[in-house]
């Protein structure tokens, strides 16, 4: 990219994206690779999804990007049945919280997982995906 050109990255995110720019764009280029990743503060290693620029916690600006791997447990989900506008094509969907331990990560339940298997405490993983319009997002699979 040229130094003068701006960064656009983040418009590929997401149903509707509401933003094109941000400082965490990086995170569409893990997306790309087909990973998923999140930021941790070097200073006080406070652990971010979403990632950040900054640390909430020490105000450092020195955060190291680390992938989502693994599984985490199913904290709590819901399914919509009504969206807020852009979404609404796609209810009804699920969405859910997973801890991952240092870090809970939000998003919506891949539609492979049948709702009647999800129970809280079932183990899942986030992985990369692609929205019926082609943007770049992710969701969480079976573990």
């Amino acid at each position: 990219m040229a130094k003068n050109e701006l960064d656009t990255r983040f418009s590929e995110f997401g149903t509707v994206s509401f933003a094109s720019v941000t400082r965490v764009n990086d995170f569409i280029g893990y997306l790309r690779d087909g990973k998923l990743a999140g930021t941790r503060c070097a200073k006080c290693a406070k652990t971010f999804f979403p990632p950040r620029a900054q640390c909430c916690e020490c105000f450092s600006e020195d955060m190291r990007w680390f992938e989502v791997s693994g599984e985490g447990g199913l904290v709590s989900y819901s399914t919509l049945q009504y969206a807020p506008t852009g979404f609404t094509d796609e209810v009804p969907y699920t969405i859910a919280l997973v801890d991952y331990g240092d870090y809970k990560v939000f998003g919506r339940i891949d539609g492979s997982v049948p709702m009647e298997d999800l129970s809280v405490g079932m183990k899942l993983k986030a992985a990369p995906s692609k929205t019926p319009n082609g943007q770049l997002t992710y969701v969480f699979q079976r573990a």
